[in-house]
């Protein structure tokens, strides 16, 4: 027996691979949790990267991939707030992703705080930027996320995230786009009015590949371990995939548990990403990870994300599409 067949066979009673959904084409939803073509669990450790506002080095996706991460979540532009990100230069980053070894979560991010923010996108003008990237994004869902829209609706604003997200994912559907799709709260993602918490599940099987995950981001009124658990608690009991897409250590609008996010997160198979790595503006610079894009400058929020309990440093595992090996007895 050659020594991969009788790894194979020594392990087998720690870890199964569950069957991929709807065949093995990329990236999948299975159970509640993502899985990759394999069958072998995703469970997405990273950071967000503020590209279209703040491109940085040509290093970045290396440096964030030695942070210990396996994914990076990529913010790109429709061109309503800033310069559009062309599909020639899209197919560059997920190249750069790829050459990094990570999973690249590609988000329209102008739809932010749409009704609140002047000039932001909506969902459907998210779609259709999606549709213009058609050709880059076919045979990449391995490796690709799509996350349709960057926290679509301002607070209190009624964008109906329901209908308007249906309509995206099947648009998306109907060009060939069979990547997992990743949809974000409305109210500035954190889902202030719970639409998302009520019909995540309406959502998910409206989806004719059944592949969706859903992203909440834990900012101030995620502030003490009981919040977190009560709203994530409501996805894991449903059996429907969800990542905390952006969260951070302190924040001008209240102060996130981030030690109750992550440890929730690492002790329940959840992804999380922080936001991020490095460019916020000046008022925001104690969000950034690592000061002026330079790997040896952690921020406080930096070293606690990287080095600290269930951080990147100890609970990132490379994904397997890169030869990551995924063994049940280390979680």
């Amino acid at each position: 027996m050659g020594f991969p067949a009788l790894l194979l066979s020594l392990l087998g009673a720690a870890y199964v691979s569950p069957s991929p959904a709807y065949g093995a084409t990329g990236i999948k939803a299975v159970g509640g949790r993502l899985v990759e073509a394999s069958g072998d669990p995703l469970v997405l450790r990273g950071v967000n990267h503020g590209y279209a506002f703040g491109k940085g080095p040509a290093s970045v996706f290396d440096d964030i991939k030695a942070t210990g991460a396996n994914a990076v979540r990529v913010s790109l532009s429709s061109g309503h707030k800033w310069d559009p990100t062309p599909p020639g230069e899209v197919a560059s980053v997920i190249s750069r992703c790829k050459a990094a070894r990570l999973i690249c979560v590609l988000d329209v991010h102008d739809t932010m705080g749409y009704g609140t923010e002047p000039g932001a996108a909506t969902i459907s003008e998210a779609a259709d930027y999606w549709l213009t990237l058609r050709k880059v994004l076919l045979r990449q869902e391995s490796y690709v996320i799509i996350n349709i829209a960057n926290e679509p609706s301002g607070h209190a604003v009624d964008a109906n995230w329901i209908g308007a997200t249906k309509d995206a994912i099947h648009r998306l559907r109907a060009a060939g786009l069979l990547h997992a799709i990743m949809v974000d709260a409305p109210n500035w993602g954190n889902d202030s009015f719970h639409v998302m918490y009520d019909h995540a599940a309406e959502v998910f099987e409206s989806d004719p590949e059944h592949n969706v995950v859903f992203d909440v981001h834990m900012y101030g009124p995620f502030d003490t371990a009981d919040k977190v658990a009560a709203y994530l608690d409501r996805f894991v009991q449903q059996r429907l995939p969800i990542v905390v897409g952006e969260f951070s250590q302190i924040h001008q609008y209240g102060d996130p548990d981030e030690d109750a996010i992550m440890a929730y997160c690492e002790a329940h198979g959840l992804g999380y990403l922080g936001w991020s790595w490095s460019g916020n503006s000046p008022e925001y610079h104690y969000l950034d990870v690592v000061s002026s894009f330079k790997p040896g400058r952690e921020t406080v929020w930096g070293r606690r994300l990287i080095e600290g309990p269930n951080g990147l440093r100890a609970t990132g595992r490379e994904a397997g599409v890169y030869g990551g090996f995924w063994l049940a007895a280390r979680r």
